[in-house]
């Protein structure tokens, strides 16, 4: 791996690990505040908005300065966030911003990687990339949970802070650890080398900006192999975000858990995607990443098992068998969806145009899984339909991909 790698890694883990821990911590302090409860998934909504919203910009932003330093300053603007709401600014205005820090950061950390890795090892960083992202949403909800916890505001070293500042709210240390993170995060970025890439000039009239990324999206969706990883990481993020509503909705209804132990099958699934992104980022070639979506398909026909299972145990087995597949499948699609993006158009700007289809994918796909619960369908026809969109959608990209194979 080239000079910095592992220090973009430790950066991104930290990064990430402090967005999904002050997620908590936001909630926490809407609570303390009385808001009702339908202002929480505000919080994602806007955060994941970002992504969308400013597609067009950060892509350009990443190509137009130094990606090492855009990975700093992204950094600052989440710290700016986690300071603001330690001033008392509205933690859902707050997490926004983090939200627009992420989708400045994301495009600059993938770009570095698609300029600075051979395409060869692209897998191989992609496999880093997934792993350190699914511990850092783990652990960083692990975080998060005891910085709000009565065990954290009980210790005595945050009720003498708390005494110090003349505060009765035990968060703001929650909140100030937070914020050390982001700048630790940032400092870990120093020992990022530039990439020394250069793109043509950037012509920022927003006339300019969206017809740009209208053109780039064209070539991305045109281009047969960037057709088929677009669709497939698309499809896996939309249906992913869903997933985790679903699981914790199964195991209270079907398997009888508590939320906690629900929450614990959500980590068996991250667990196993975990191990399928280590096998791919290990096994899988570059010349031959599409073969993995066979995965995808044998995902599709999984997932209907849930509708069966009544055991715990087993459940714990088929939550990690469908992690591993997602893993499996999602990390060559990454690496490969990269490489056609920096041929076709540049590393920023490809990786922005995946950031918004993803994201895209997310909100449509919450907001049908919203409606459908709105209207009382049942757990096992969300899960029947699901898994044959999957399944069909799968398989008809294996099909038209038998022509196109191949990278290289």
């Amino acid at each position: 791996m080239p000079n910095g790698f592992y220090a973009l890694i430790a950066s991104q883990f930290v990064s990430a690990l402090a967005d999904n821990a002050l997620l908590l911590l936001a909630i926490a302090l809407l609570q303390l505040q009385g808001y009702a409860p339908f202002w929480i998934p505000l919080l994602k909504l806007l955060f994941t908005l970002s992504y969308v919203l400013f597609g067009p910009w950060v892509g350009a932003i990443a190509d137009t300065w130094s990606k090492h330093k855009i990975l700093m300053q992204a950094n600052a603007l989440k710290l700016t966030a986690c300071l603001g709401m330690l001033a008392g600014l509205n933690p859902i205005a707050a997490y926004a911003v983090t939200g627009l820090g992420a989708a400045i950061y994301s495009p600059a950390k993938y770009g570095w990687i698609t300029e600075s890795v051979e395409t060869e090892l692209l897998l191989k960083a992609n496999g880093w990339i997934e792993v350190t992202t699914v511990c850092a949403a783990l652990f960083g909800v692990m975080l998060g949970g005891w910085l709000v916890s009565d065990s954290w505001l009980s210790l005595e070293a945050v009720q003498t802070y708390t005494n110090w500042m003349s505060t009765d709210n035990g968060l703001s240390l929650s909140i100030l650890a937070i914020c050390m993170m982001y700048g630790l995060s940032a400092c870990i970025t120093l020992f990022i080398p530039s990439s020394h890439k250069q793109y043509a000039k950037t012509q920022w009239e927003w006339r300019s900006i969206w017809r740009d990324f209208y053109q780039d999206q064209r070539k991305l969706w045109t281009d047969p192999l960037g057709f088929i990883s677009l669709s497939v990481t698309t499809l896996f993020w939309g249906v992913s975000a869903c997933m985790q509503l679903l699981v914790l909705a199964w195991a209270q209804t079907m398997l009888h858990l508590s939320l906690t132990q629900a929450a614990y099958l959500q980590a068996c699934t991250a667990v196993g995607v975990v191990v399928g992104a280590m096998a791919a980022g290990r096994w899988v070639k570059m010349r031959n990443a599409t073969a993995v979506l066979g995965a995808g398909v044998a995902m599709g026909f999984v997932l209907p098992l849930m509708v069966f299972i009544t055991e715990w145990h087993i459940a714990l087995g088929l939550t990690l068998l469908i992690g591993a597949l997602g893993g499996f499948l999602v990390v060559p699609m990454n690496a490969l969806l990269q490489a056609r993006g920096a041929v076709l158009l540049s590393a920023g700007r490809s990786i922005s145009v995946q950031n918004t289809c993803e994201n895209s994918s997310i909100l449509l796909m919450l907001g049908l899984y919203s409606v459908l619960t709105y209207l009382n369908c049942s757990l096992s026809t969300v899960v029947i339909g699901m898994s044959a969109s999957v399944a069909i959608g799968m398989a008809v990209l294996t099909v038209r991909s038998k022509n196109h194979n191949t990278y290289g």
